[in-house]
């Protein structure tokens, strides 16, 4: 039996978010039998304009039922859907899956879909989802987030990885490569991958945080305490300390973590697979403290990215 998978639209969208569909359409093609049946949604059908100002045409959203829907996002946080918003309650019991991409979880927060789970967005709109719905698990450094039917995809382009996950879940691991291949892009990124760089996220607006921040990364190898970041910069600890927390809202020894657990993930990606060699080089110590540190941080062990990263160098090759 075919499975629908429904993109749903509305005025001012961001366009790039259906290329969601085209993983979809790309895995029909590697199929015996084609196993999706693709539609583009609004509420009251008809074509709807992008923030680009290219409009595509749609079918009213209760045309149907539906397997999979997607709910696409927008430049910035969406305008009011109450309609949407009531259409997809309406509808969410008869779907196995629904998704948001990007800053469409604001709409499907405001349906109540979303209370008590956890979900991701754009990193730059993740704050602002949490403050206005404090029921939710706002994780805003992951690439996409699966909680039970609910899904939901970082910024733009994660909307490709979170498709890619979905169908690998539905036809199997090698489809699913297949497809990224076709569409020239890596398969796939891990849901638990960062948006953004480490540095990026702490962002302190002192140059004097920042210079301790540079030596760490620098020196990852090392103890980096408290007291050797302070002295960098000529402070005492305990005042380095304070203007820590002020400006980056964690405390340094977790900022540094960050730090190595970034260049952790780089190195294999680099194609190196000895977690005591990186556990070694990025400061960690041993393995058990950079499973540790991964989990905390990915949800996933750092062989899981080992696996990946060969997969990924086997696609290349292979390509």
């Amino acid at each position: 039996m075919k499975k629908r998978v429904g993109l749903v639209v509305y005025p001012s969208f961001q366009i790039l978010d259906t290329a969601a569909l085209t993983v979809f359409e790309f895995a029909n093609t590697l199929l015996e039998q084609p196993l999706y049946e693709l539609a583009t949604l609004s509420v009251s059908g008809g074509l709807v304009k992008s923030s680009s100002g290219v409009a595509v045409d749609t079918l009213p959203i209760g045309w149907g039922g539906y397997d999979t829907l997607l709910l696409a996002g927008a430049i910035g946080v969406p305008g009011p859907q109450p309609a949407l918003e009531a259409t997809l309650r309406d509808n969410a019991a008869a779907m196995r899956r629904i998704a948001s991409i990007c800053t469409g979880a604001f709409i499907l927060a405001e349906s109540g879909l979303l209370h008590g789970k956890r979900v991701t967005t754009h990193w730059a709109m993740g704050r602002q989802l949490q403050e206005r719905h404090p029921a939710l698990l706002v994780d805003e450094d992951k690439i996409f987030v699966k909680e039970g039917k609910i899904w939901s995809s970082a910024g733009i382009t994660a909307c490709i990885d979170m498709a890619l996950a979905m169908v690998e879940d539905d036809v199997g691991t090698e489809i699913a490569r297949k497809v990224a291949r076709t569409m020239v892009v890596y398969h796939r990124r891990s849901g638990g991958q960062s948006q953004f760089s480490a540095m990026a996220e702490i962002e302190p607006s002192s140059d004097r945080i920042k210079e301790a921040l540079l030596y760490a990364r620098d020196h990852l190898h090392k103890d980096l305490s408290v007291e050797e970041l302070a002295a960098q910069v000529h402070w005492s600890p305990r005042h380095f300390s304070r203007v820590f927390r002020v400006q980056t809202g964690m405390a340094p020894a977790k900022a540094i973590e960050k730090l190595r657990v970034e260049a952790a993930q780089e190195l294999i990606d680099q194609g190196h697979s000895s977690i005591s060699r990186i556990a070694a080089m990025t400061g960690f110590g041993d393995e058990e403290r950079l499973r540790r540190a991964f989990l905390r941080a990915f949800g996933q062990a750092p062989k899981a990215f080992v696996h990946q990263a060969r997969a990924r160098n086997d696609h290349v090759y292979m390509a």
